[in-house]
Parts: structure tokens; C-alpha cells; sequence
């Protein structure tokens, strides 16, 4: 899904998109590639652009990869292993930060066993990349058209119907231009934690202060405990 790129991402996308097509020896036929490619005209931004992917995927399995982000070349096939085998129906996955010339920083993201609602709104403690979930025994979600972090607002929405189980094993790479620890603009922090409390939960400015300084700490201990030195 592209939002209006300036680039040539389309055409490499394209590309991939004939790659993906099979040949059928028996009839001489291409059969369609499983690759769908889709395009704003004008930018629609980040909400928009994933509700549309979303509306049209057709997979049992829905996964995330992010612009900027890789996956591991096994990521789909051991995540999907993980969740038949043990009944799953929503996973994440450890990952590690990598620059912008896509060198490993040294650290890895690791979290808990089992995120149940109660613990994201203590935390947010999946990777973006990292997420997966079954769309036949969950069904399909729609992301909240809010400013920042609309991931967490979804994965909010998905956790009330299914805890999530940690695949232990980096998959995923996210990355980061900034150092690990560097603070944001106080105000960020604050503003787009408040609004996922306020208007997705849907709590009133009383709980969703409270809410906020307490998932502000989660976050700085999750990065504290459950951060890996993978050199």
C-alpha cells in the first residue's frame, strides 16, 4: 500500500508484483500473484492507507512491515508454525534496531510471555513488524484515525478478543536513526499516550492522566528490563 510516494517505490513494487506470478506448465497460463499493489493518488496518511490494505487482503494471516523496517526471510513461516501449533490466534515477535544503513545498534527487544489488555495498557510492548494475527477466528479490524501510534490503538482493539503470545525469537528489525534512550518532546509523549486512553478506551481525562503517566514508566521500564545486548 502506497501513499502517494514520490519515488519509484511503485515500479519496483510492480516488479515484484510479475515476479510473484506462477506458471501453470499443464495450461501455459499465469496464474495472478498473490502480491497486490495499490496506490493513493493524494496522500490519505497512515489510517487510511492501512484500513484500505486491510479491507482488501485476503488472507487468513494479517502481518505489518512498516516502511523503513525489515523482516526476517523466515519471519512469516515460523510465525505461522508458532500459532497453528499452539492454537494461537495473536503473536508477536522479539526484534532488534538496526540505522539507517541497516547495521545492527547491538540491541534487542524482547517483552512478556503472554500480553493480555489489562498489560498493553500498562505498556505497549510489541513491535509494529513484530505483530500477527488470525483474521478467520478474530476477524477484521479497522485502525483508529488518530495522530500518532495507531498501531497501539489497534493492537488495543485486537487484545480484547485474544491475548497475545510472544514468539521468542528476532524476527524483525526496526529502525531507529536516534539513540535508544533519547528522549522524545516531553509534550509527544504525553499527547499521543493521552489520546489512545481518552478517545480509543474511551476513559475520561481523569483515568486517561493517570493512564498516561503510568504507561509512560511501563515503556521506560520495558527498555530497562527486557533490553538485549545481542553483540
Amino acid at each position: 500500500m502506497d501513499d502517494s510516494s514520490k519515488d519509484d517505490t511503485i515500479s519496483q513494487m510492480m516488479d515484484l508484483m510479475e515476479d510473484g506470478k506462477v506458471k501453470n506448465p499443464s495450461t501455459n497460463s499465469w496464474t495472478e500473484s498473490r502480491i497486490k499493489v495499490s496506490q493513493n493518488v493524494e496522500s490519505k496518511g497512515s489510517a487510511s492507507s492501512m484500513n484500505s490494505a486491510l479491507r482488501d487482503a485476503r488472507g487468513k494471516y494479517i502481518a505489518f512491515l512498516n516502511v523503513g523496517d525489515l523482516w526476517e526471510p523466515t519471519k512469516l513461516e515460523k510465525q505461522i508454525a508458532f500459532m497453528e501449533e499452539n492454537g494461537y490466534a495473536f503473536t508477536y515477535t522479539k526484534y532488534k534496531y538496526i540505522d539507517k544503513n541497516s547495521k545492527d545498534r547491538g540491541d534487542m527487544m524482547g517483552g512478556l510471555n503472554v500480553v493480555t489488555h489489562k498489560d498493553l495498557i500498562k505498556c505497549c510492548w510489541m513491535g509494529y513488524m513484530t505483530v500477527m494475527y488470525d483474521a478467520e477466528k478474530l476477524g477484521r479490524f479497522r485502525v483508529r484515525n488518530i495522530d500518532k501510534h495507531n498501531d497501539y490503538a489497534l493492537w488495543m482493539d485486537v487484545s480484547e478478543k485474544a491475548d497475545c503470545y510472544l514468539l521468542p525469537e528476532c524476527l524483525a528489525s526496526l529502525r531507529v536513526e536516534h539513540a535508544l534512550y533519547s528522549p522524545l518532546p516531553m509534550f509527544d509523549k504525553v499527547r499521543w499516550r493521552y489520546e489512545v486512553f481518552h478517545t480509543v478506551e474511551d476513559l475520561n481525562p481523569f483515568i486517561s492522566e493517570w493512564l498516561t503517566i503510568r504507561n509512560m514508566i511501563g515503556g521506560f521500564m520495558k527498555k530497562v528490563k527486557y533490553v538485549e545486548k545481542i553483540r
